[in-house]
């Protein structure tokens, strides 16, 4: 070979010793890993193996979710929370789903592994249900989430409209404010000015501490060793609601007959009634007051309508969470169970033993006969033009 090769020697030999450092630098000796899967938190995890179909907030908006057929999982909605058990989600995580894109992950993850990620998306994304096998979840659902919301935020209706509103609990204030005892005492005797109302009447000790510990560990994320039961504690008293215009306590009624019932509680009782003994469908609201519909259908829009449903038939978007069912309007035993002074104490006092709030002490007087009227005039009565006067 001539001398003329040499610099062709050397290219050749420079090019070798990059293609030979290249190789050994993308060895899996020396190449960047990720931590094994099982040093990943169960947020991690579900990053790196699910939030890439169902998204990064578990709602299914993912990029990917034009191409699929059917679609991801949306695990934020009430339908996921009613149809999807623990152990349904571990099934289908570790064995995949036939006919969708859901993979068994198996082999990438351990049992623990799976059990943990699918705990995380129950905890973190799902709402609470009335299927969960959690007293405190199942009491929180039924009651509490319809003015302070699903995840205990505050309500998207409640919260507008309600003043003050309902307490968020995942704000930092609340963890700061709200110490166990406190929390046990505002759900046992109310909160005064507010629409809090006490519940040591309807539920057990045991019962509100399980709502009370369900909200601190589940919803304001509080360590549970501050958030489990103090021992020895005393039970935190009910005290007696504030006495209403009507010189008795409201749920101090007595046993006469349906103790669901409003009317039985002698709220509707002698001005209802008409001289038949039937109820008198003109009598006004008492005190002089006359409703507004205008003004009372955008209250009932915005406040009962989640319930009640928008066309008074009691298929609201809770009410499939609500038990007792909430009343339907439309039905011809309550029309004729209902005039006017029977709806605005409904709506004042509440329905003891269900959802019903007492609207009086967060509305006037007028607000309540605005709501009352639009009901009676809108269901009760549908095509009542005039407002009743007093004689």
């Amino acid at each position: 070979m001539s001398r003329d090769s040499g610099p062709l020697r050397r290219r050749l030999w420079l090019g070798a010793l990059l293609l030979l450092g290249a190789t050994w630098l993308a060895s899996p000796v020396h190449a960047a890993k990720p931590p094994p899967a099982g040093q990943q938190t169960p947020a991690a995890l579900y990053q790196a193996h699910c939030s890439g179909c169902h998204g990064d907030d578990a709602d299914g908006r993912s990029l990917a979710r034009k191409t699929m057929n059917p679609a991801p999982r949306d695990f934020t909605t009430p339908q996921a929370t009613q149809e999807l058990t623990r152990e349904r989600m571990i099934a289908a995580v570790k064995n995949g789903v036939p006919g969708t894109a859901m993979a068994g992950l198996k082999k990438q993850l351990s049992d623990a592994q799976i059990a943990a990620v699918v705990d995380h998306v129950r905890a973190t994304y799902m709402r609470p249900s009335v299927t969960d096998a959690s007293r405190g979840r199942r009491i929180y659902a039924r009651v509490c989430s319809v003015c302070h919301g699903d995840q205990g935020k505050g309500s998207m209706f409640a919260s507008p409209n309600l003043r003050p509103a309902p307490r968020d609990f995942t704000s930092q204030g609340a963890k700061d404010d709200l110490t166990r005892d406190r929390m046990l005492a505002a759900v046992s005797q109310g909160r005064p000015n507010t629409a809090m109302q006490g519940y040591a009447r309807r539920f057990s000790q045991e019962d509100l501490e399980a709502v009370v510990d369900y909200i601190r560990v589940s919803i304001m994320r509080v360590q549970e060793a501050e958030a489990a039961p103090v021992a020895n504690a005393q039970p935190v008293r009910g005290a007696k609601d504030s006495k209403k215009a009507s010189g008795h306590e409201h749920g101090d009624h007595g046993g006469h007959g349906d103790p669901n019932d409003h009317a039985a509680h002698g709220h509707g009782g002698d001005h209802a009634m008409g001289k038949d003994g039937k109820i008198d469908m003109k009598k006004p609201f008492a005190n002089g007051l006359r409703g507004d519909p205008v003004a009372g259908q955008k209250f009932y829009d915005a406040n009962c309508a989640t319930c009640h449903g928008a066309k008074g038939d009691g298929q609201g978007p809770r009410a499939y969470f609500i038990n007792p069912k909430p009343a339907v309007f439309t039905d011809p035993k309550t029309r004729a169970g209902m005039n006017r002074p029977v709806i605005y104490d409904g709506v004042a006092l509440g329905r003891r033993g269900s959802e019903m709030p007492a609207w009086d002490k967060v509305l006037t007087p007028q607000e309540i006969a605005d709501v009352s009227e639009y009901v009676f005039r809108t269901f009760i009565q549908p095509g009542t033009r005039n407002v009743a006067r007093n004689k």
